[in-house]
């Protein structure tokens, strides 16, 4: 288990696939995603045997404490880790709508890149947001992350070509970043 403030990581399993299924098949958490098409269970299961034996992903299950339990929020990951060059590309998904809007997107970013820069010695993590996605480009500069370009109507959604923006944080920027926040 890998902790943050409110959320906890932990490795994904076989039996999350139906939750995984679950999420990827409401349209309004997909929007925000890569996906555009409803996803089959046969699907996620290729797509999760496949993640076992990449080297170079690390993906995690988001769990936010509710009581005593913990529940499975979203997942998260290092994607496309280039060891000679010590950078990877961060995804995240909050499937659990009712988790929305309530910092834990925040910290799970936070403890990825952690876990990033402290334990895989990487100096660099970079990621790609849709210019609609408002709440995550929120989060993601909260992070300390920077917008280092556009790609211009990159992305068609909904019927209209969207930007999708590039933002990166490397290793100083984040220690940096990290030692002018106030404890929570």
């Amino acid at each position: 288990m890998i902790y943050g403030q409110r959320i906890r990581l932990r490795a994904i399993e076989r039996d999350d696939i139906p939750t995984f299924v679950r999420w990827f098949n409401d349209p309004e958490v997909r929007q925000y995603l890569l996906m555009y098409e409803p996803m089959s269970r046969a699907k996620e299961e290729r797509w999760f045997e496949a993640r076992l034996e990449a080297r170079d992903d690390y993906l995690f299950a988001i769990e936010a404490q509710d009581g005593e339990r913990w529940v499975h929020i979203g997942n998260t990951g290092l994607h496309r880790v280039d060891w000679r060059n010590r950078h990877a590309t961060l995804g995240i998904a909050l499937g659990e709508k009712a988790y929305w809007g309530r910092g834990y997107g925040s910290d799970a970013v936070r403890t990825m890149l952690r876990f990033a820069f402290d334990e895989l010695n990487l100096h660099r993590v970079e990621l790609e947001v849709f210019d609609y996605n408002r709440r995550a480009q929120r989060c993601y500069e909260k992070a300390g992350f920077r917008l280092e370009g556009t790609r211009r109507q990159a992305l068609y959604h909904e019927g209209r070509y969207h930007d999708e923006h590039l933002m990166s944080i490397l290793r100083g920027e984040f220690t940096g970043h990290q030692a002018q926040q106030p404890p929570q």
